[in-house]
């Protein structure tokens, strides 16, 4: 049981660096000129912001969660 708990937490671990890089990526592709002309593209670009940050902050309360668990399966 420990052992699938870890392969969880390391699996969750992962999805944060990915949503967490996909967001910084989103990020980046917005530009000045982007922010200053409130176009279509920019809202795009935030909504996938928002979108990958919500999803690090899912996956990282579900690794918290999964590390509970051990924590209270070991004691």
């Amino acid at each position: 049981m420990n052992t699938v708990l870890v392969i969880a937490i390391v699996l969750l671990a992962i999805m944060v660096v990915v949503s967490l890089v996909r967001g910084i990526i989103a990020f980046l592709q917005s530009t000045k000129l982007d922010l200053e002309s409130g176009d279509e593209r920019m809202k795009d670009m935030q909504l996938r912001q928002n979108k990958a940050m919500f999803s690090r902050i899912k996956y990282q309360a579900l690794a918290i969660v999964v590390v509970a668990v051990l924590l209270m399966i070991n004691r």
